[in-house]
């Protein structure tokens, strides 16, 4: 389920709730190959299966940064910003990477509104973020993200 804000007020009224579970996003070496060549992170802990295998992690794993990059992506099957000019990714003030996103994974995000801050023109919004993989005892991302938007 989506949740719908369409105004400063109503986001301040979600400050402290869970906004809920994204839908399962399955990390496929395809993925992890085009991440690697647009960051130049060619590392064969991410892109070579073969000696993969036979490392720590037992296959193939995505980057950290993937994992990260995929909230804004996710965000919005929990989060529906309507009505404003303009929204920005402001920053991140925390991210932690607990545990492996091993390829051919399922990935989700859940998100709940840390704090909501006005901010001239609109609103300032953290975002407690966790990306986790399914059958995983820990999550694979936790993240406090930064958003500003504006109307």
């Amino acid at each position: 389920m989506v949740t719908t804000v369409s105004s400063t007020e109503e986001f301040h009224a979600l400050a402290g709730q869970h906004l809920g579970w994204s839908d399962w996003l399955v990390v496929d070496q395809a993925r992890v190959n085009l991440f690697a060549d647009a960051t130049d992170d060619h590392q064969w802990i991410h892109v070579d299966p073969e000696r993969a295998a036979k490392g720590p992690f037992g296959g193939p794993i995505a980057h950290g940064y993937l994992t990260l990059s995929l909230i804004p992506a996710l965000i919005h099957e929990v989060l529906d910003v309507q009505g404003m000019t303009f929204g920005v990714n402001y920053g991140c003030n925390k991210v932690r990477f607990p545990a492996p996103v091993k390829v051919g994974a399922k990935l989700r995000l859940g998100a709940s509104v840390g704090s909501v801050e006005n901010v001239e023109g609109g609103v300032q919004v953290i975002l407690d973020v966790t990306l986790a993989t399914e059958d995983a005892d820990k999550p694979s991302c936790a993240a406090e993200v930064v958003y500003r938007y504006y109307w």
